[in-house]
């Protein structure tokens, strides 16, 4: 199926976990501190990678594979349990 001929409105699934790893060049990574974060979803919602899970605790789980040290994560945290660490 190509693009034209998509029913108008028509939901086009796309897994941004299949797409090619990218998280090995980034200067910067996230740290999640699990005693601090709240579980609360905003760091899932902004991830531009969809590179934030949850573990089985209900705490951000970062997939540094995917991951490009964008920061934004750590900036929408209420609880700053996210903190950017240079990537070693």
């Amino acid at each position: 199926m190509d693009w034209e001929n998509i029913e108008e409105g028509a939901i086009i699934e796309h897994d941004l976990k299949k797409s090619p790893r990218t998280g090995d060049w980034r200067y910067m990574k996230p740290q999640v501190d699990k005693k601090t974060c709240l579980g609360c979803g905003n760091c899932f919602d902004v991830c531009p990678e969809a590179a934030i899970d949850y573990d089985s605790e209900r705490k951000a789980d970062i997939d540094y594979d995917v991951c490009k040290g964008c920061g934004v994560c750590a900036t929408v945290c209420p609880k700053k349990a996210i903190t950017m660490m240079k990537n070693t």
